[in-house]
């Protein structure tokens, strides 16, 4: 297994954001952690991204705990947060090599990982272009991009299509499918949109900081007794897709 977590819990002041969460995450893989707005998905990024500090539990990344040993942990993540981190005013590869210096990366070896990424979202005729003259969707695939420079073996995405038109999240989506068909790179994807959820997946439903499903879309609709994920979703949690 790629990432173990084990119990977690959470709480802002008194108030359960998270309680009692254990999956593993299959190396390879895309996962879906589904759930409506408010359901803890972020707070979970947060404590799998050591944004927050672990208050319950532990996460192991390949045998490491993100407690005892972040950094070797950390190495082997990239992440893709809701909200744009990228600099608007710098260029797309200027970006790339600030990000690229923070992981130790040789201005060579950031040119060429920069590039191939670049190349494989068709977008390295805008590497010299500033960012902010690029769409939602470009700037997405650059903050994918960045975060796969240092050849991550997980990508965390938390909610990677907010703010996109149709075409782009559906764009988006089907890239990242091919990362890790092609890559064998393990994803976990959050979202609130069930359309961004294959039955093949393996899907995790959170809802109310509970977790109430966690196995393959088409397993969980046989469960359920439902005829597909989103009345799977709705009988879970109450939220209509």
């Amino acid at each position: 297994m790629t990432l173990t977590a084990s119990d977690i819990g959470f709480r802002y002041g008194d108030k359960p954001v998270l309680t009692n969460i254990s999956f593993a995450l299959d190396s390879g893989r895309f996962h879906a952690l589904l759930g409506p707005n408010g359901a803890g998905k972020s707070t979970l990024f947060g404590l799998l991204t050591r944004l927050l500090a672990m208050q319950q539990g532990d996460i192991l990344f390949a045998g490491q705990s993100l407690k005892k040993h972040p950094a070797e942990a950390m190495r082997q993540i990239g992440v893709v947060f809701q909200q744009n981190a990228l600099d608007l005013d710098l260029s797309v590869r200027q970006n790339l090599m600030y990000h690229s210096a923070l992981h130790g990366l040789s201005r060579k070896q950031a040119r060429l990982r920069g590039d191939r990424e670049l190349e494989r979202f068709d977008l390295l005729n805008r590497a010299d272009d500033a960012v902010r003259t690029l769409n939602g969707g470009h700037r997405r695939r650059v903050e994918i991009a960045r975060a796969l420079l240092h050849q991550p073996a997980l990508l965390l995405l938390d909610e990677p299509t907010a703010g996109l038109d149709i075409a782009s999240r559906n764009a988006l989506n089907e890239h990242v499918r091919r990362l890790c068909s092609e890559d064998k790179l393990t994803v976990l994807w959050a979202t609130h949109l069930i359309e961004e959820v294959q039955e093949h997946d393996r899907v995790m439903i959170l809802h109310l900081g509970h977790l109430m499903a966690d196995d393959s879309g088409h397993e969980l609709c046989k469960q359920t007794g439902t005829a597909n994920l989103a009345e799977t979703f709705e009988s879970l949690t109450g939220a209509c897709s």
